[in-house]
């Protein structure tokens, strides 16, 4: 039986990161997947697909993922079901994500327009010399 699924989209919200009782981490997020076509008015539409990760995979996607960001998964379809508390029987479709790509960088999101007459940092002023970067600062 085959049941995988790929994904491209990005965040509706920020990642909502919880622990279960034994501790261990889960995360519930919604992307939004554009269609790849237009409706009848021109319009691009997209489907918001629940997803759901578990572990360091949800700490990372919480701790440097934000609403708007480009993420892609490859995952699996799930389906649940629970009894609300008016006793009505609940069915939940959603993505297990097995594996998340950050489609664009942190700096990316947060990158502001530069004046066209200021110069870009040049990543090479130090000629080779070797930059202090701590092990803490680096995102994996």
């Amino acid at each position: 039986m085959i049941n995988a699924v790929t994904l491209v989209g990005r965040l509706t919200k920020d990642v909502d990161l919880r622990y279960t009782q034994s501790g261990k981490a889960v995360g519930n997020f919604t992307l939004a997947v554009n269609r790849p076509f237009k409706n009848a008015q021109g319009e691009q539409e997209a489907d918001f697909i629940n997803c759901t990760s578990w572990g360091k995979q949800a700490e990372n996607l919480a701790n440097y993922m934000k609403k708007g960001s480009q993420v892609g998964i490859v995952g699996r379809i799930q389906t649940r079901n629970y009894e609300n508390n008016e006793g009505r029987k609940v069915f939940v479709t959603e993505v297990i994500a097995e594996q998340a790509a950050f489609l664009e960088s942190k700096s990316n999101e947060q990158k502001t327009e530069k004046p066209s007459n200021e110069q870009p940092n040049n990543p090479f002023k130090d000629n080779g010399e070797p930059i202090d970067i701590s092990d803490d600062d680096l995102p994996f």
